[in-house]
């Protein structure tokens, strides 16, 4: 049973009050996102007949057209591919990244080492075939940040040293102790880029989407990624990823996911398309609550001294707030608060332990009703210093409220 500590509520209510033109401001973010969305589904004529779904080769499966066509016009970019077989992030930038490229190409990574689940997909194994990037003899270069901001000298000179076919972005933190990497930062890279290079700018834009009025495909990216167990989902759609931009490098792409002799034309999900249409609509305002948790967050866990990224008056480009614990202890056991505090599985009592694509141990809440739902009420990081925990997501703000409250037990009591 989940009870309210008086004095936390009291801690809370307060830095509510104090920042309450912040919340404010997410809420005029909000607003201009909701109403990209409902044109979006305007301009698309979308019907109730739209959410059938399909059999065997998905020929015809209207629903699937607009709901990529829905995306494609939420991205501003000439194409887009939304489909429920896309199980994960992962998968929809291993695959992306798979169609784009060819033996002998190089890619280059402009914002540091990648998320964990992607180093296999890059580096591949020791000693065995994986169909890893270096399997394929793509080669891979990175340029670290520099006060989480884009090297700018450094990136020029390796475009001009390895004339990359691919310049990736990973917009959202992973598990680095960064802030996520802002719209307006990706513009200023993209100017200076395409004064030297054509190459294909990607993002992966897991996390960040609907954070900003803006996206990175209306600053000049050519494609973004994104998972619809995250934001693009709204909590609501139960699976699937989303790949959308320029049309040249759908077309590549949906030969790799289906096969070169077929296209994004063929593939069916009988289930039908209404979540998904309906979790899009809504996650501008699921979106919405997240980012207040992340500023309720940063406010509340800095009154008691822990660092937070962002910090209160740092701007937001993604749904994670990161804690540094400097505690294992502290770290599992908010993270079991939290669990504790979910509507499903709550009874679960939270281990570390081993998870595909990942180095350390991790430790992970997620009582969702998507199962890895990121854009539900979570909480995860590695057993490794300075054991941060990475807070995301709630389908309701005062959910993640209450999971706080509950959370911030374990830090005073």
């Amino acid at each position: 049973m989940i009870e309210i500590n008086e004095n936390i509520l009291k801690l809370v209510n307060d830095s509510e009050k104090k920042i309450a033109h912040l919340f404010n401001a997410i809420d005029e973010i909000e607003l201009k996102n909701q109403l990209k969305v409902l044109n979006a589904f305007n301009e698309n004529h979308i019907q109730s007949y739209h959410f059938i779904g399909s059999t065997g080769y998905g020929h015809n499966d209207v629903g699937k057209e607009k709901i990529s066509a829905v995306f494609a016009s939420i991205f501003h970019t000439e194409s887009a591919f939304v489909s429920p077989l896309i199980s994960c992030g992962t998968e929809a930038i291993s695959q992306s990244l798979l169609g784009i490229l060819r033996p002998g190409d190089n890619m280059l990574c402009v914002s540091g080492t990648p998320y964990d689940t992607l180093k296999r997909v890059i580096f591949g194994e020791e000693g065995r075939d994986i169909g890893s990037l270096k399997d394929y003899k793509i080669s891979y270069h990175e340029i670290d940040l520099i006060n989480n901001d884009f090297n700018v000298p450094d990136i020029l000179s390796a475009i001009k040293k390895y004339t990359p076919k691919v310049i990736y972005i990973q917009r959202s933190r992973g598990y680095s102790l960064r802030n996520a990497i802002t719209i307006d930062q990706i513009k200023s890279l993209v100017k200076y880029v395409r004064q030297v290079t054509s190459a294909y700018i990607v993002v992966d834009n897991c996390y960040g989407e609907f954070t900003e009025i803006r996206e990175p495909t209306d600053v000049g990216v050519d494609l973004v990624i994104g998972s619809l167990l995250k934001n693009m989902g709204g909590g609501i759609a139960p699976t699937g990823g989303y790949i959308a931009g320029k049309s040249e490098l759908i077309e590549l792409i949906s030969y790799k996911m289906m096969s070169p002799a077929l296209s994004v034309d063929n593939g069916s999900y009988e289930p039908g398309y209404k979540a998904f249409f309906q979790g899009v609509f809504m996650a501008p305002h699921v979106v919405g609550e997240s980012m207040k948790l992340v500023r309720l967050t940063s406010s509340v866990l800095s009154s008691l001294g822990y660092k937070t990224i962002p910090s209160v008056n740092q701007p937001i480009s993604d749904i994670v707030c990161t804690i540094e614990f400097k505690d294992r202890d502290k770290l599992v056991n908010f993270a079991r608060a939290i669990q504790a505090c979910s509507a499903i599985d709550s009874d679960s009592i939270l281990e570390a332990g081993e998870m595909d694509g990942y180095e350390d141990l991790i430790i992970m809440a997620s009582g969702s009703f998507n199962q890895g739902s990121s854009i539900e009420l979570s909480c995860d990081g590695p057993m490794r210093e300075p054991y941060a925990g990475y807070l995301q997501g709630c389908l309701t703000y005062k959910h993640g409220k209450l999971g706080l409250m509950n959370a911030i037990k374990t830090l005073v009591d």
